[in-house]
């Protein structure tokens, strides 16, 4: 069971690493597995966990660990945390990986919050995906994704009249 310290801000903090039990995809297994307790009490804390979520977005070069964390505020964006949208400039950091799964759940985020400047590096993504040669050992396709965001934008934008 995670126990959360309570710093002088009274935000709970974990271990700057908080993925320990996190699997990412691999053949046999086309999806994440997270930890369910962590991920909850993420998503409860709400917008008081964002500046831990930010610093490790900020700071962290390990594969799983982003992706968990990026999947932590999917989860928060649809229990209705408000301020995700202004994490766009940390959310950046990531616009040219090549992880298949932090472009996945990135893209995923851009979907729900509809940055203006998401779109663009979204369609980047697309094409420099598509130039790729398909790798046989990758688990699933971002493009999916990718390509959904990049519509939920265009049907958005057609909708408003802009």
């Amino acid at each position: 069971m995670l126990q959360p310290l309570q710093t002088n801000s009274q935000i709970p903090t974990y271990p700057r690493y908080i993925c320990a039990n996190c699997r990412l995809p691999e053949p046999g297994r086309n999806y994440c597995i997270f930890d369910k307790n962590e991920v909850d009490y993420f998503v409860k804390q709400g917008e008081n966990s964002l500046p831990y979520l930010t610093d490790i977005l900020q700071h962290s070069n390990h594969e799983a660990q982003i992706t968990e964390t990026l999947y932590i505020l999917d989860r928060m964006i649809d229990n209705g945390t408000k301020g995700i949208d202004k994490m766009y400039p940390v959310f950046s950091r990531f616009n040219n990986t090549t992880s298949p799964n932090i472009q996945t759940f990135l893209a995923g985020i851009y979907r729900k919050i509809q940055v203006p400047d998401a779109f663009g590096v979204l369609v980047k993504m697309l094409i420099q995906n598509s130039l790729k040669p398909n790798n046989p050992n990758q688990t699933f396709d971002p493009n999916e994704e990718i390509g959904g965001a990049i519509l939920s934008y265009l049907s958005e934008r057609f909708r408003s009249g802009d």
